[in-house]
C-alpha cells in the first residue's frame, strides 16, 4: 500500500497526562474508530497500530511527538485483528529498531500473516482493502510474543505488565502501565462510544465465548486500574461502572440470542431481536458524525457480526454437549 502524507495531526492526538498521547489512527480515512496509544517514556511504546492504511497516520503523529524512526523501543498489540494489528508489519518497517509483542497464539500470524488475511478475506471481501488494506508479514526475529506476567520494558522503571484476557480472542492481552495504573483493554471490555457513552460488547466469531470474556472483566476488576483505555475508542475515567456496565451489556446481548436461538431462529431472526430489545438502548450518534463513521462503527460492533459471534458459540457449545453425551453413552 502506497504512503500518503496526512497532513496537520493535530486533532488526531489527545495528551493524556504522564506522556501518555492517544492516537487516532483514522481507519478508513476517518476519525473516532480506532485509537492508538503512545507511551513517550525513556524507551517509547506504541499501544495498537490499527490497520494497515493507518500505518502512515501513527508514524506521523509520532514524529510530530518526537518520536523519530530509531528511537520507538516498543510496538504493542492487545490481539492480531486487523482493526489493531493490521499496520504491525509497516509499523516495523518504518521504525526498524521497534520490538513488536503480542500473546503468544499471535504471534506466527504477524510472521505470516496470510490466513489471517485468507480468514478476512472471507469475512469482508471488497469491502477488505478500503477497511484494513494488506497485513504485511513482520520479521520473526522481530516479535516477542507474551503471556500473564510478562513485563514490558519502559525505561526509568516503568513498565507494562500483560494480562492473558481471551474471551473476544484467544490472542488478546490486557495491559498495565505501572506508573499510571492505566489499563489497555483492547476490545475485551467492548467498544466504548464517545459520541454518546454507550458501550456496546465485542463477540465476533470464531472465538467468542461469554466465560472466558466475563473472566477477563473479571481481572479487570481484580487489578483495580485507574484508567480504561479503550482501542474503540478512548480513555475512560470511570473505571468500576464502566466494567459493570460491560458485563451487563455481554449478558443482555448474549441471553438475547439465545431467545432466539432456543426457538430456532436463524441469523436474521436473531439480529432482528436484537435491534428490537438492545440497540433501541443506545443514544443516536449526533449529527455531525459522517456517515462513512457510522457505517463503519457499526460493521465493527453492530449487530450482525456480534450475533453471529454469540451463534457461532451457541453452536460450539451445543457440538460439545453431544460429544460429551455419546462419550457418556459409550
Amino acid at each position: 500500500m502506497a504512503e500518503q502524507a496526512t497532513g496537520d495531526t493535530g486533532e488526531d492526538i489527545v495528551p493524556l497526562g504522564d506522556e501518555v498521547f492517544a492516537i487516532d489512527t483514522r481507519m478508513a480515512g476517518y476519525r473516532g474508530i480506532t485509537s492508538s496509544y503512545l507511551i513517550r517514556s525513556e524507551r517509547p511504546c506504541v499501544v495498537e497500530v490499527g490497520t494497515a492504511g493507518s500505518a502512515p497516520v501513527l508514524r506521523d503523529a509520532l514524529h510530530s511527538l518526537g518520536v523519530a524512526p530509531q528511537d520507538l523501543a516498543t510496538v504493542v498489540v492487545t490481539h492480531i485483528h486487523l482493526d489493531h494489528a493490521g499496520g504491525a508489519g509497516e509499523i516495523a518497517r518504518m521504525f526498524p529498531r521497534a520490538e513488536i509483542v503480542v500473546h503468544e497464539r499471535g504471534a506466527r500470524h504477524l510472521a505470516d500473516p496470510s490466513r489471517l488475511m485468507a480468514s478476512a478475506r472471507m469475512v469482508w471481501g471488497d469491502r477488505l482493502e478500503v477497511l484494513f488494506g494488506e497485513m504485511a508479514p513482520t520479521e520473526a526475529t522481530r516479535i516477542r510474543a507474551v503471556d500473564t506476567g510478562d513485563v514490558i520494558d519502559l525505561g526509568a522503571g516503568r513498565t507494562l505488565t500483560a494480562h492473558y484476557s481471551p474471551g473476544h480472542a484467544k490472542h488478546h492481552i490486557g495491559l498495565v502501565d505501572s506508573v499510571t495504573g492505566d489499563l489497555y483493554v483492547g476490545d475485551a471490555a467492548g467498544m466504548y462510544t464517545p459520541y454518546t457513552g454507550d458501550l456496546r460488547p465485542a463477540t465476533p466469531p470464531p472465538d467468542f465465548d461469554l466465560e472466558a470474556a466475563l473472566a477477563s472483566l473479571r481481572l479487570f476488576g481484580d487489578i483495580k486500574p485507574q484508567r480504561l483505555m479503550f482501542s474503540h475508542f478512548g480513555a475512560v475515567d470511570e473505571v468500576e461502572p464502566t466494567l459493570a456496565r460491560s458485563v451487563e451489556e455481554l449478558r443482555l446481548w448474549v441471553e438475547t440470542v439465545q431467545q432466539s436461538h432456543s426457538t430456532d431462529g436463524d441469523l436474521d431472526h436473531a439480529v432482528a431481536l436484537v435491534r428490537e430489545r438492545v440497540l433501541e438502548r443506545y443514544r443516536p450518534l449526533p449529527a455531525e458524525v459522517p456517515q462513512e463513521t457510522r457505517e463503519i462503527l457499526d460493521l465493527l460492533g453492530g449487530a450482525e457480526g456480534n450475533v453471529s459471534g454469540i451463534l457461532h458459540w451457541l453452536d460450539r457449545l451445543e457440538a460439545e454437549r453431544a460429544a460429551a453425551g455419546r462419550e457418556t453413552a459409550d
